[in-house]
C-alpha cells in the first residue's frame, strides 16, 4: 500500500506539473493567437483592391466551432463570415471585385447555396468575379460557375461526375470478430442499421436515396446551366463522360471554363481588371481582413438572434473522444434557447439547424424548450445540410421552417442497435457469471471488448426482453411523429405516411408539408422579423464563440482527469468503465440520418 501512494503521488506531482509547464509556454505561445480571437481589428482598405475567397478547407455554417481545429491542420471555413465579406464587398467603392481561389474545399450541396446566392447578388454592383483553380471540384465549381470569368490552369483537371452515396456494410467483420448486432427500429426506410446487419442496401432504402439524389443533382445542374448556358442534357453527358480524365483543352471545348491561365497570368489579368501598374503589387483582401470593417449594421435595441446548432446530438456526458465534430447537448441548448426566452431584447429566434440527428432524449429535451419559447415569441427554423431526424425532431416545433432545396430532411423514425458478443468471449477466452434477485436484473451488465475497437454486451437479449425493447422504440416513434403531427397541424397518421425513417430534399419537403418556405437564413430572418412585426432590429449570434485559450485548457484537464482516473482505479477497471461508458452513452432510443450526399 505504501508503495501505491509512493507511485500514485509521484505520478499525480508529475502530470500536475507537466500541466502547468504546457500551460504557461502555452499561454507564451498564444497570447498574441487569442488577442487576435477575442477581438477583429480595425482593417482599412485602400483603392483597387480585390477580395479573394479562398475555398480550401471545411465549410461550416461558422468559422471557429472548435478553435483546435486549426491547430490540428483543419481550416474551418465560416459561411456566415463569406456571406458578410461578399455584402460588405458589394457596398464598398474600394472593392473592385472579387477572386475565387478554389482549391480543397469540403462541403455539402446545402451549404453552397448562401455563398453562391451572395455571388450572383454581387454582380448586380457591376463589379467583376474571377475563379481560378489548379482543379476543380464539384463544390468549388458550382461556386465559380457564377463568375464572369472562369480560369482553369493549362495542366489542370476538372471534376464533373455527379452525386452518389456510398454505403460500407460491416456485417462480415463483426462476425468474424464474434459480434451480432440486435437490431430494434420503426421506420421501413431508417437505413442506419443496415450496414451492420446487411450486405446490401434494401430496396426502400435504394428507392430513397436516387430520389434525393437525384432531385439534388437536377437542381445543382439546373444552377450550372443558368450561369453557363450550357443545356442540362450537355451537362449530364459531360457528367457521364467523368470530365477528371480529360485534359484542360477539352474542359475549355466543353464550355465549362472561359480560359486556360497559369498562376501567373490570373495575376496579371487581375491587375488589368484594377488598372494596377505591373511593378506594383495586386491588392488583395481576405475574408478575416472584412470583418475589420465596419458594418452598416442598424442600432437598434430589438434583436433577432441566430441561434447555431450543428452536429451530432448527444448525451450532455458524451465523451468528447467518442465522436469527432460538433456535437449538440441538452445541457447547452435547453439553456441557451431558456435565455433567449427570458431576454426581453430579443424579439424573434432563427434556430439554424444542421445536424443529422442522434439521441431521442436530447431531441425531447432541445423540442420542449423551442416550444416553450415559441409561446413568447417567433422561432424561425433555417435548416442546414441536414436537419433530419433527431434534426427534424428539434425542429418541428418552429414557427415556421425554411429549408434549401438541397436540404436532406425528414428521416422520421427511430432505431436501436445493440451489440452482443458471446463469440468474442469466447475467442478471447473471457467467461462470465452472475447472481441475480430478479428475472431482469442482469440486463445490460458484464460489458465488455476489445479497446477503442469494439464493446458489446456478454449475452443476447431473450424473446421476451426483445420484446420489451421493441415496444420502447415503438413508443419513442409514436412520441415523435405526435411532436411533429402537432407542430406541423397535421393528423399522426399524415406524418406516419411521410414518416418511415424516409429522406427527403428540402425541394420535397415543401411538397409534403414538412417545411414551409424555400431559402436560407437570409429568408428566415425576414420572416422572423415579419412575425414580430420588426422594421428596425439588429441581429445577434449565438453561442458565444469558444476562445481558444479555453478550449486548450479544457482538452489539457481532461487529458489529466483521465490519467488521474488510470492511476486511482487501475488500467483493468478504467477499461471496463471506458467499454460500458461506451455503451451507456450509445443511447437505444436514437433518431439518426446517416444518410449523406457524396459530392
Amino acid at each position: 500500500m505504501k508503495d501505491f501512494f509512493k507511485t500514485f503521488f509521484a505520478a499525480l506531482a508529475g502530470v500536475l506539473i507537466g500541466l502547468f509547464l504546457i500551460s504557461m509556454i502555452s499561454m507564451m505561445m498564444l497570447g498574441g493567437v487569442v488577442g487576435s480571437i477575442s477581438t477583429t481589428p480595425t482593417y482599412t482598405l485602400k483603392d483597387k483592391t480585390i477580395l479573394k475567397l479562398d475555398l480550401n478547407g471545411l465549410l461550416s455554417d461558422r468559422e471557429g466551432d472548435s478553435p483546435l481545429n486549426s491547430l490540428m491542420g483543419t481550416k474551418s471555413i465560416g459561411i456566415d463570415n463569406i456571406v458578410e465579406a461578399i455584402q460588405k464587398a458589394k457596398e464598398n467603392d474600394k472593392i473592385k471585385g472579387i477572386y475565387i481561389r478554389c482549391a480543397h474545399l469540403t462541403s455539402g450541396v446545402a451549404s453552397l447555396e448562401p455563398i453562391r446566392k451572395a455571388l450572383i447578388d454581387f454582380k448586380d454592383s457591376q463589379k467583376f468575379i474571377v475563379a481560378y483553380a489548379d482543379s476543380y471540384s464539384q463544390p468549388t465549381y458550382y461556386l465559380a460557375s457564377v463568375a464572369d470569368k472562369v480560369i482553369l490552369n493549362p495542366k489542370g483537371s476538372f471534376d464533373f461526375q455527379g452525386m452518389s452515396r456510398q454505403v460500407q456494410f460491416q456485417r462480415g467483420m463483426y462476425e468474424k470478430m464474434g459480434v451480432k448486432y440486435q437490431v430494434f427500429k420503426v421506420g421501413t426506410f431508417k437505413s442506419a442499421v443496415e450496414p451492420y446487419i446487411q450486405d446490401q442496401m434494401s430496396e426502400a432504402n435504394r428507392e430513397q436515396t436516387i430520389s434525393y439524389l437525384n432531385d439534388a443533382w437536377s437542381y445543382f445542374l439546373t444552377n450550372i446551366s443558368e450561369s453557363r448556358n450550357i443545356p442540362v442534357e450537355k451537362l449530364n453527358e459531360y457528367a457521364d463522360k467523368y470530365l477528371g480524365f480529360y485534359e484542360a483543352d477539352s474542359i475549355l471545348q466543353f464550355g465549362m471554363v472561359d480560359t486556360l491561365m497559369y498562376i501567373s497570368e490570373v495575376d496579371k489579368y487581375l491587375k488589368d481588371l484594377t488598372e494596377t501598374e505591373e511593378k506594383e503589387k495586386l491588392r488583395l483582401t481576405s475574408v478575416k481582413n472584412m470583418q475589420g470593417i465596419d458594418a452598416k449594421e442598424k442600432d437598434s435595441k430589438d434583436k433577432i438572434a441566430i441561434l447555431y446548432a450543428e452536429g451530432t446530438i448527444v448525451p450532455d456526458d458524451y465523451s468528447s473522444n467518442l465522436i469527432s465534430g460538433s456535437t449538440i447537448t441538452a445541457k447547452q441548448y435547453v439553456k441557451e434557447l431558456q435565455s433567449l426566452k427570458n431576454d426581453e431584447d430579443v424579439k424573434a429566434v432563427v434556430f439554424r439547424v444542421n445536424s443529422g440527428g442522434g439521441s431521442a432524449y436530447v431531441s425531447e429535451q432541445i423540442w420542449h424548450a423551442v416550444s416553450e419559447l415559441k409561446k413568447v415569441k417567433p422561432v424561425v427554423v433555417s435548416m442546414g445540410d441536414y436537419a433530419a431526424s433527431g434534426g427534424y425532431y428539434i425542429s418541428c416545433a418552429a414557427t415556421s421552417i425554411v429549408a434549401e432545396p438541397t436540404t436532406l430532411t425528414g428521416s422520421i423514425g427511430i432505431f436501436g442497435l445493440i451489440p452482443e458478443g458471446e463469440e468474442l468471449a469466447k475467442k478471447m477466452g473471457v467467461s462470465f457469471d452472475e447472481v441475480k434477485t430478479n428475472k431482469h436484473s442482469g440486463l445490460g451488465n458484464n460489458v465488455f471488448g476489445i479497446p477503442f475497437v469494439i464493446s458489446a454486451y456478454s449475452k443476447a437479449f431473450t424473446e421476451e426482453e426483445s420484446q420489451m425493447l421493441q415496444k420502447y422504440i415503438e413508443s419513442g416513434y409514436d412520441l415523435f411523429i405526435t411532436r411533429c403531427a402537432e407542430g406541423r397541424s397535421m393528423s399522426k397518421d399524415s406524418i406516419d405516411a411521410i414518416g418511415q425513417g424516409r429522406v427527403w430534399t428540402g425541394s420535397q419537403a415543401l411538397a409534403i408539408g414538412l417545411v414551409d418556405k424555400l431559402g436560407g437564413i437570409d429568408d428566415a430572418v425576414k420572416i422572423a422579423a415579419e412575425a414580430a412585426e420588426l422594421e428596425d432590429y439588429a441581429l445577434k449570434s449565438y453561442p458565444e464563440k469558444t476562445n481558444l485559450i479555453t478550449e486548450l485548457l479544457n482538452t489539457a484537464m481532461g487529458g489529466t482527469k483521465i490519467q488521474a482516473l488510470q492511476l486511482l482505479v487501475g488500467e483493468d477497471k478504467y477499461k471496463e468503465q471506458l467499454y460500458r461508458k461506451v455503451l451507456e452513452t450509445t443511447e437505444i432510443n436514437i433518431a439518426e440520418m446517416p444518410e449523406r450526399i457524396l459530392f
